[in-house]
């Protein structure tokens, strides 16, 4: 009878299977990576160490299809380094330990190491992402990729590990365009030096205005002066991946228009554009129609594609930096190439992604259930160093992961923010709650800010504001209209002085964390743990930790339970938690600063005015001016009347006779 039962099951699954392209097309993807610094000159000006895969770099392109299985081993050979990594925009439904996130969803991975990332792609994810380092800066240095999930279900990706990175052909069948080849493009700043160097000396006492550190150059699929080749007639869908840390890109090809069809992995309505703008993390697939042969005939020319350093996202430009990059788009190799800048007269034509609609037409959600409102600007703290802060709190990593303080925690404290840290900046979300996120801008500058686990909703952003002493919040009474259909994405900007509001529905337990991608501002402490159902959370199976992860803690000498100061006994006791430095004493803030040094640069013009007045043949008023001055140092006790003697001379008590003399030629006042 069990037998019979089993063959009945087995029958029943295979039906099943028949009936599902979904489930029948679905593999198990493995990857072996180790983590290992190699040579690499992307941009032809310096040889750097950078980290690779397998001794290679670039990275490889990573291609699944949306329901596959990933297995992806990542060895650290870094000897002194630790390392993590980041599936970039991907929901990581009922994984949240495989977010990548260093000390907020896992340990970090130390040296020797073999962490296993094994994951199930979303069913509703497709289209254009990425991988990263989530340790530190540490991506700065090369240890990123692009991760590009096909929206069909039966094509063959068995050759993933072969992928070239720069250019590759792919026809996507089951996309709602029409395209004949496949092209990604990855744009990115670069360092010359490495990330550890470039983080000591920004987060440094002598960089108290947190002046960020410039890049070298941009480079194009991790090289300059590309050129790519085309075909007439052909439409190409162009992958941009802005896989940089810190400036945001411009990005045209002459002469051809581009039209948007997808955006950090959601279908929108087309919109034809000639001019882009991406902000670190953000990616856009777009369009490309190729000129026709008559064309190619009657111009007899290639064209120029443009990427372009947002120069006011600068502090200040540095005379060997060069801001506009000119690559080729390449017709005939027999057309000579011309290599002269091309120049974009007016950037502020820019496609505004805040009206782009999403393909399926999904509405706003219609009110919140719970809002969180942040302010976020940059000051100092007591050692000197300029950090970042959401409502006067700088997000400083806790002892131990806060998805392990979670996942370990009492049910009766599980939803009590402080045991994650005073300094995590964490809110507790309800499971399935609308949460809107407002964004208050108190800095001089855009900011690209990331959700993890989530698409949100943008429902209003601000444009920017020159006023720099009157930054404008978001006045909840007082706004533009809502749009219908609002825009989606994982990864958007907020305007200098502005503001941006965001919203989501908590439906994806775990533990979050939203922050500003230009990285040196999240090493400054700008971030905030969404804790995201966390008693959801604790029952769920496929949310408990593996041996493997388990290990990982153990060796990096990190703890696998307790609240965020490593307490187990008692959740509340937070005593030996890490912690933000004090303050700056009062009137020691970088204002006061300033104020001295104009106060001083003031007295020294004084002094200055004061000598020349002496030096000066001016007899007008002498006697008045004269008495003025000794009524003047009287009252203020800094001479007493048998210092003047009857020559009017102010005697300089304890200088010698030579200082004396020298002093009294410049203060020498006769009296009529």
């Amino acid at each position: 009878m069990f037998s019979e039962f089993n063959r009945q099951f087995s029958v029943l699954i295979l039906i099943l299977l028949l009936s599902n392209p979904i489930l029948i097309s679905c593999k198990i993807l493995e990857l072996f990576y180790e983590a290992t610094w190699v040579q690499a000159n992307p941009n032809g000006l310096f040889n750097k160490t950078v980290i690779g895969f397998n001794n290679s770099w670039p990275l490889p392109i990573i291609r699944a299809n949306k329901g596959d299985t990933i297995n992806l081993y990542l060895t650290n050979k870094l000897k002194t380094k630790n390392t993590s990594l980041h599936f970039h925009g991907m929901f990581q439904n009922g994984s949240n330990l495989m977010d990548g996130a260093d000390m907020i969803t896992q340990c970090t991975i130390p040296p020797d190491q073999t962490f296993l990332y094994n994951f199930t792609l979303s069913d509703n994810q497709v289209g254009t992402y990425w991988y990263h380092s989530h340790t530190g800066s540490q991506y700065l240095d090369g240890l990123r990729g692009l991760f590009i999930i096909n929206d069909n279900n039966v094509n063959d990706v068995t050759n993933t590990n072969a992928v070239s990175y720069d250019i590759n052909n792919y026809n996507n069948s089951l996309a709602p365009f029409d395209y004949d080849e496949e092209i990604t493009i990855s744009l990115s700043d670069w360092y010359h030096k490495q990330y550890f160097q470039l983080n000591e000396e920004f987060l440094n006492r002598y960089n108290p205005t947190g002046a960020e550190p410039i890049p070298d150059s941009l480079i194009i699929n991790d090289t300059i002066n590309l050129n790519w080749n085309i075909l007439p007639d052909k439409t190409y869908l162009l992958r941009l991946i802005n896989v940089g840390v810190f400036v945001s890109q411009y990005f045209s090809i002459e002469d051809h228009e581009l039209t948007v069809v997808e955006i950090d992995g959601v279908y929108v309505t087309p919109v034809k554009t000639n001019l882009l703008y991406l902000t670190v993390a953000q990616r856009y697939s777009v369009l490309l129609k190729s000129k026709s042969i008559d064309e190619i005939n009657s111009k007899y020319k290639n064209y120029k594609i443009m990427q372009i350093i947002d120069k006011d996202m600068l502090d200040f430009i540095p005379d060997k930096l060069q801001l506009n990059y000119t690559n080729h788009l390449v017709y005939d190799n027999k057309i000579p190439v011309d290599n002269n800048q091309y120049y974009i007269n007016d950037l502020s034509t820019h496609l505004n992604d805040f009206y782009l609609k999403p393909l399926d037409d999904i509405q706003i959600f219609d009110d919140y259930d719970y809002q969180i409102i942040l302010d976020f600007e940059m000051d100092n703290l007591g050692d000197g160093i300029n950090y970042a802060f959401f409502n006067n709190i700088t997000y400083v990593q806790p002892k131990v992961p806060s998805l392990l303080t979670a996942l370990t925690a009492p049910s009766h404290l599980v939803n009590n923010p402080s045991i994650y840290g005073s300094n995590t900046n964490t809110f507790i979300l309800k499971y399935n709650e609308v949460i809107e996120i407002v964004l208050n801008n108190k800095d001089s500058n855009r900011h690209p800010f990331h959700l993890h686990g989530h698409n949100f909703q943008v429902i209003q952003r601000s444009p920017a504001f020159d006023d720099d002493d009157n930054p404008v919040s978001y006045n909840e009474s007082d706004h533009q209209p809502f749009p219908e259909f609002p825009l989606i994405r994982d990864t958007v900007y907020v305007e200098k002085n502005g503001y941006l509001v965001l919203r989501f529905k908590a439906n994806n337990p775990g533990a979050w964390i939203f922050h500003c991608h230009l990285d040196w501002h999240l090493e400054q402490g700008l971030a905030i743990i969404l804790m995201e159902a966390p008693e959801v959370l604790q029952s769920t199976p496929s949310q408990q930790i593996t041996e493997n992860y388990k290990q990982m803690c153990i060796h990096a000498g990190i703890p696998v339970k307790g609240n965020a100061a490593g307490n187990f006994e008692n959740f509340l006791d937070l005593s030996n938690e890490n912690k933000q430095p004090n303050p700056l004493p009062d009137g020691f803030t970088l204002k006061g600063y300033i104020a001295i040094i104009l106060s001083s640069l003031l007295c020294l013009w004084g002094i200055f005015s004061i000598v020349s007045f002496g030096l000066n043949d001016n007899d007008q008023n002498n006697h008045d001016v004269y008495e003025n001055l000794k009524k003047v140092l009287t009252d203020h006790n800094l001479i007493d009347e048998e210092n003047f003697n009857h020559s009017g001379r102010i005697s300089y008590g304890k200088l010698n006779n030579q200082e004396s003399q020298e002093s009294q030629s410049l203060i020498n006042i006769n009296r009529n």
